[in-house]
């Protein structure tokens, strides 16, 4: 599974999250998180063809994956900005793209009490309009600084469950 976080501040509560996710992983399943975002320029049509190697690193990194997992901060109601424009790159050429058909899920944290659910279903609709095959409720963790500094079962059930339904979608999508 590849692990994306959303947020590039270090420390992030999201990038936390993840960590949190791989814990839960089944055995033999493993969770590559994806540190590149930082690096990925401004979207632009004219250089679609001949991208930057940090989005050919990403795109690379999505094809390869057998599953995506996206945690990712609410910003103004939205999605980060940073992460939309990933994910613009990801979708080209839209016949073809790296997640056309991809399981992915979302997860997300955030300090306030909804847990950034509008940047969660934002970012589900993004990613169902490129093709890719969104699986599961997702999950969004509010008051999240108080959560994950004494991470309960409730919490890694609530994980688990996530991560299990994405498992479940990638090895029947691997089975097809």
């Amino acid at each position: 599974i590849l692990g994306i976080a959303g947020s590039l501040r270090s420390g992030s509560v999201n990038a936390q999250l993840l960590q949190l996710a791989a814990e839960t992983l089944p055995d033999g399943v493993e969770l590559a998180v994806w540190e590149g975002l930082r690096e990925i320029p401004p979207f632009d049509q004219d250089t679609e063809e001949t991208p930057s190697v940090a989005v050919a690193g990403f795109r690379s990194a999505v094809a390869s994956a057998d599953a995506v997992l996206i945690a990712t901060p609410e910003y103004n109601g939205s999605i980060p900005g940073t992460l939309k424009n990933a994910l613009d790159w990801g979708s080209r050429p839209g016949a073809t793209n790296v997640f056309r058909g991809k399981p992915v899920a979302v997860i997300g944290a955030s300090p306030g009490a909804f847990g950034g659910v509008w940047a969660h279903e934002e970012t589900r609709k993004v990613l169902g309009i490129m093709g890719a095959r969104v699986v599961g409720a997702g999950f969004s963790l509010g008051k999240a600084q108080e959560r994950l500094a004494t991470p309960d079962e409730e919490l890694f059930g609530q994980l688990r469950e996530v991560v299990q339904t994405l498992v479940t979608e990638a090895t029947v999508r691997s089975q097809a």
